[in-house]
């Protein structure tokens, strides 16, 4: 089963191009991150190869900078190693954002705290907004039962 699969994958009829170009990408990635200074890598990936261009996205403005200005260098090692490369192209792609934080618990107010807010409340001047502040909280919070 897995020599036919493997068989029709690298033959002409199957997918033979898009696991090639998939296996170079792979030697590209692992090649990127061998020869770029690490801050640079976890910032960035290898997205593409096409006719000797190394496309590498960048996380931010600023690592897609960097890598312009190490282009010339990356260029000669991806040569020194062997793969045809003629320049390199960076541009921005904003990872995706990690999964927003789940919404703050409300938590009730005591007795005691609701007693000692309201009381600092009423000693404050009627026209302070740190009393107009508090009175919104106490009107909006939650009481423990």
């Amino acid at each position: 089963m897995t020599d036919s699969l493997h068989s029709y994958l690298d033959g002409p009829e199957g997918a033979g191009k898009v696991l090639a170009h998939a296996r170079l990408l792979a030697r590209l990635a692992g090649l990127f991150q061998e020869i770029a200074p690490p801050h640079l890598c976890q910032a960035s990936s290898v997205a593409n190869y096409k006719s000797g261009i190394v496309l590498i996205h960048a996380s931010s403005g600023a690592v897609a900078t960097k890598l312009r200005q190490m282009a010339p260098t990356l260029v000669d090692e991806f040569l020194q190693r062997g793969v045809e490369c003629r320049g390199l192209q960076v541009k921005v792609q904003a990872r995706a954002r990690p999964a927003a934080a789940r919404a703050a618990e409300q938590k009730p107010l005591s007795a005691r705290t609701s007693q000692r807010l309201t009381a600092l409340s009423d000693s404050l001047p009627a026209a302070s907004s740190l009393r107009s502040a508090l009175e919104h909280l106490l009107a909006h919070a939650a009481r423990e039962e």
